[in-house]
């Protein structure tokens, strides 16, 4: 059973940091990619980065140079370094995996079950 919780969120002012993770179980890490989403009241959920089984990693426009997604395969854990934060970023922050890159930034397999993370100005 594949499960997926993150942890790390809060509440910081603008420009502040955080960093997500995601304790990842029940299936090969390793062999998986997988990406970070979130989403506002009110708006469609959008992806935010995505890291293949490789290490290669994409991100959004909204977040480039700001986010940083990395894994720690020997801990089944997925990562997400946020500087700069603007009260923008205020959203859930899900992590998600998928054995296909592609997919997994758009219709992942399996999800997480969010955290919140709240950016005042």
């Amino acid at each position: 059973q594949v499960q997926l919780v993150e942890s790390g969120g809060g509440s910081v002012q603008s420009g502040g940091s955080l960093r997500l993770s995601c304790a990842a179980s029940g299936y090969t890490y390793s062999s998986y990619c997988m990406g970070w989403f979130r989403q506002a009241p009110g708006k469609e959920r959008e992806g935010v980065a995505a890291i293949d089984s490789d290490g290669r990693t994409s991100y959004a426009d909204s977040v480039k140079g700001r986010f940083t997604i990395s894994q720690d395969n020997a801990k089944n854990t997925l990562y997400l370094q946020m500087n700069s934060l603007k009260p923008k970023d205020t959203a859930m922050y899900y992590c998600a995996a998928d054995p296909d890159i592609v997919v997994v930034t758009t219709t992942p397999s399996y999800w997480g079950q969010g955290t919140q993370v709240t950016v005042s100005s």
